[in-house]
């Protein structure tokens, strides 16, 4: 079962929406999720409509049955500096080297190591037990760089231990790896039925062990088959009768731009199979999710966690 689950997509894809209502399905009966933002966007608090969230993990949410979900806005300087204190006891002197400019320099420009400060105090969070021996969390979900960075993002570590032979940089650089790369660790990413993010998504199942494909923003067919065809074959006068017969009188004004927006739909609906079909040929799970029309806010991040739920994500970690 996957308890390390991080979510990747193009951007505009809505991977953070996904990752939200992944953190809320996962946590029924009873279970606890944490939610890790690793960009500095703040786009899960925007989500549950909290502040902006700290450096630290704080509940956002509560889920059918009792679950709850934790949320974390991971800060590279923040890690940084418990990483010093953790490793090498610097404490003070970790907070003067900020004043003097290392710890910026350390996670802008230094190669490699931002991101293993990100990643490393997520799988910390994976890995972390309490006083009983029990996992603190039961799951936990990274809203991750988008698919164009996140190869690099989810490697940087075999980098800097190789950089690193020794001591406890290459210690805490092969821990992440040993998470990252064990079954508890699922990438998911997240697609539209689009050509160009299903293209990133399949090159990115190439580069990735993705465990599942999320096809969101799914909009609702408005017409039947018949009436697809019919549309699409741009047979403007039968539509023009069934619209009168229907009751929709009037100008021809009124009749023609009806007519165009049903030849657009067709020709969409026509569009979203072919990618569907792409999507189906790469072999993997898809769960898809509805475009919300009114905006995503928790309570329609609570009805795409249902929508989640039935498609089998929050059962066993997977979707």
């Amino acid at each position: 079962m996957s308890r390390f689950q991080v979510v990747s997509g193009k951007g505009g894809t809505g991977k953070t929406t996904v990752a939200a209502a992944l953190a809320l399905a996962l946590a029924t009966e009873g279970r606890r999720t944490l939610l890790v933002e690793v960009e500095g966007r703040q786009g899960i608090a925007q989500l549950f409509g909290s502040d902006a969230l700290p450096y630290e993990e704080r509940k956002i949410a509560v889920a059918p049955g009792g679950g709850e979900v934790y949320a974390l806005a991971i800060d590279a300087e923040r890690a940084l500096l418990d990483y010093l204190q953790m490793f090498y006891k610097l404490g003070s002197a970790g907070r003067a080297l900020k004043k003097l400019g290392a710890i910026d320099f350390a996670t802008t420009i230094a190669p490699g190591v931002r991101d293993v400060l990100l990643t490393g105090k997520a799988c910390e969070a994976v890995r972390r037990k309490d006083k009983q021996g029990r996992f603190v969390y039961d799951h936990v979900i990274m809203d991750a760089p988008p698919t164009g960075r996140i190869t690099r993002f989810l490697n940087v570590n075999d980098e800097v231990a190789g950089l690193a032979k020794i001591g406890p940089i290459h210690n805490q650089a092969q821990a992440v790896m040993r998470v990252l790369k064990s079954p508890q660790t699922a990438v998911h990413l997240v697609t539209l039925l689009e050509e160009m993010p299903v293209q990133e998504t399949a090159d990115g199942i190439a580069e990735l062990p993705v465990g599942s494909v999320f096809v969101n923003m799914v909009r609702p067919h408005l017409l039947d088959e018949d009436a697809l065809r019919t549309a699409a074959g741009g047979r403007r006068k039968e539509i023009a009768k069934t619209l009168t017969r229907a009751g929709v009188t009037g100008s021809a004004a009124l009749v023609r731009p009806l007519v165009a927006q049903a030849a657009e739909h067709a020709e969409r609906v026509g569009l979203e199979r072919e990618q569907r079909a792409v999507l189906a040929g790469l072999g993997l799970p898809t769960a898809e999710l509805p475009l919300m029309g009114d905006g995503v806010d928790l309570a329609a991040l609570h009805d795409l966690a249902t929508e989640l739920r039935k498609q089998g994500a929050g059962e066993e970690g997977d979707v």
